[in-house]
């Protein structure tokens, strides 16, 4: 069983930045492929941004390439999402996830996922 625990939202104005951080547990963690998600009010669940296990390999969705930076430091068994530029149309509840077999942008491919932080971009 792997637990993953995300932090680092809160309130931005427009143009500012903000890092998440998502903490895994157990011994696992560098074999698996990390994925970030987001979910706004009213709407489904949409992929960010993923990473494959030794962190050469990344994957963006186009609304937020550019502006955001997945990366890995599995001495830490930590995955960071680094997000600049920031629009109100990001606004939404990011969401960690871990999977054995993943494929980068596909929720149900992830067997874990964290609990949610929220984030939030005035105008």
């Amino acid at each position: 069983q792997v637990q993953l625990v995300e932090s680092g939202g809160g309130l931005v104005q427009a143009g500012g930045s903000l890092r998440l951080s998502c903490a895994a547990s157990g011994r696992t963690f560098s074999s698996y492929v990390m994925g970030w998600f987001r979910q706004a009010p009213g709407k489904e669940r949409e992929f960010v941004a993923g990473i494959n296990w030794n962190g050469i390999s990344t994957y963006y969705a186009d609304s937020v390439k550019g502006r955001f930076t997945i990366s890995r430091d599995n001495a830490k068994n930590t995955v960071y999402l680094q997000m600049n530029s920031l629009k109100p149309e990001d606004t939404a509840a990011y969401y960690c996830a871990a999977g054995s077999r993943a494929t980068y942008y596909y929720d149900k491919t992830y067997d874990y996922w964290g609990q949610g932080t929220q984030v939030t971009v005035s105008s």
